[in-house]
């Protein structure tokens, strides 16, 4: 007998992380509907801030962004439907689109994961303000909160020390978790299709976003390219982990084309369409066939720095946000330039090296790790600029943002994080001579 659609009833609520494998949260939204012999609704949505402008005066998510997260849902939505269930894709206020749900149904718990930045936390916050129940469950990082050496708001605020201390005498890393298999019931939605059906229809799921396609790009999209979702995510991993591309990492990862210098992973790890164990534990099977190496090691290691800007934002919250981050220190800063960061954002620093990377940003959405520090360098210590500006235009353009990341390395190089060396300038010049020799890069990215 299904369970009765007036009772109290579970909704999990997806963020980031649109994925079926690897899913704790899912599973304890599964396991309450199973306790309460009731019905489970999934729901995600598509959220009206990210049409917002920053203060800096650009609109918060390009195009390419959106497209890359609403493929991932739709993915997510298919795999759903295959089990008997569905996503209920909505877009909105999502504080006021889940208290309409819950005021619906009525004793309606909600669950989902928790996300440590502000934004999010504020989120969370004014459902249990409005006597909503809420359970939130911590998924996001390679290594589980009850696996650190240290409680989690004592994080170690130096990576090194970070990482030192994990390693010792090994990483502790779960297993992932097997894919979800079964979903309970679903309730009657009839009521509800009519009562939201503008933030239904304003979800637009009828006309779907498509990425740019351009030949040149280090993150390819149409049909032979990549796709958002967790299908092509696992389809990627489970390429690059079947290849010699793990054994040659640390040789290759700080290059600028080419679809194989780097291990791709972020842009689905940044919508959950790929879990960081999962990640791993490919690597660790790869290993057990081929030997380990500093390559391998090093893919942990950047597995790592990810683990550790998530920690930073549960110890240091909003703080991360200022312009000052962490420094205590009165630092004398330039004003902003906003003739300077214009330049920037459209490519015409008079810097070949910089312009280029600009120009694949916009075009492609999709940047190397080495080309991302050099231009928040240059935007930072050549040119003025107040970091945030750029962290923002990172957030806009960025097909793998991810809040904590972003937050993280901007802060890193500017000197208001937690480097110990006080910010980091790279020198344009030398860097194109140690990374672009002949000058391939730029031609590449020319007007």
């Amino acid at each position: 007998m299904p369970p009765n659609s007036s009772s109290a009833g579970v909704i999990y609520w997806f963020r980031n992380d649109l994925r079926l494998h690897d899913q704790p949260a899912l599973q304890n939204a599964i396991e309450l509907a199973q306790q309460l012999q009731t019905w489970l609704l999934p729901v995600y949505i598509h959220d009206d801030a990210l049409e917002a402008q920053t203060p800096w005066g650009f609109a918060r998510t390009s195009s390419q962004r959106k497209a890359w997260t609403q493929m991932a849902a739709q993915d997510l939505a298919r795999q759903l439907s295959a089990l008997h269930s569905q996503l209920f894709q909505l877009k909105g206020k999502p504080v006021e689109i889940l208290k309409t749900l819950s005021h619906h149904f009525q004793e309606t718990w909600i669950v989902c994961e928790d996300i440590a930045a502000p934004y999010e936390q504020a989120q969370i916050q004014q459902l249990k303000d409005a006597k909503l129940q809420v359970q939130t469950v911590w998924q996001s990082t390679l290594v589980r909160p009850a696996d650190l050496p240290f409680d989690v708001r004592n994080v170690p605020d130096q990576f090194t020390t970070f990482r030192q201390q994990l390693e010792r005498p090994t990483m502790l890393v779960q297993d992932p978790l097997p894919a979800i298999s079964a979903m309970p019931a679903l309730p009657d939605l009839s009521a509800l299709q009519t009562q939201l059906k503008a933030h239904i229809e304003a979800a637009d799921l009828s006309a779907p976003l498509e990425r740019n396609i351009d030949p040149r790009s280090a993150f390819p999209g149409g049909p032979a390219g990549f796709k958002g979702g967790e299908t092509s995510a696992l389809a990627h991993l489970d390429h690059y982990c079947n290849s010699s591309l793990p054994s040659t990492y640390k040789l290759t990862r700080n290059g600028l084309m080419g679809v194989d210098y780097s291990t791709k992973w972020s842009p689905w790890l940044a919508t959950g369409a790929l879990s960081p164990r999962q990640a791993w534990a490919s690597v660790k099977a790869y290993e057990q066939l081929h030997g380990a190496n500093d390559s391998t090691y090093w893919i942990g290691f950047e597995l790592l720095w990810r683990d550790h800007f998530r920690w930073l934002h549960l110890k240091h919250g909003h703080k991360l946000y200022r312009r000052q981050g962490l420094s205590t220190q009165a630092q004398v800063r330039k004003a902003h330039s906003p003739e300077n960061f214009e330049a920037w954002c459209a490519a015409k620093t008079g810097k070949a090296f910089i312009d280029a990377g600009m120009r694949e940003l916009t075009t492609t959405s999709y940047l190397s790790n080495r080309m991302r520090q050099n231009l928040a360098s240059y935007l930072i210590h050549d040119l003025g600029c107040d970091w945030r500006a750029g962290a923002a235009w990172f957030e806009t353009h960025l097909i793998d943002f991810d809040v904590y990341s972003n937050q993280g390395n901007w802060l890193y190089l500017s000197g208001c994080g937690t480097d110990p060396r006080g910010g980091r300038r790279f020198n344009p010049d030398k860097q194109a001579k140690d990374y672009d020799p002949d000058g391939s890069y730029r031609a590449l990215w020319r007007l």
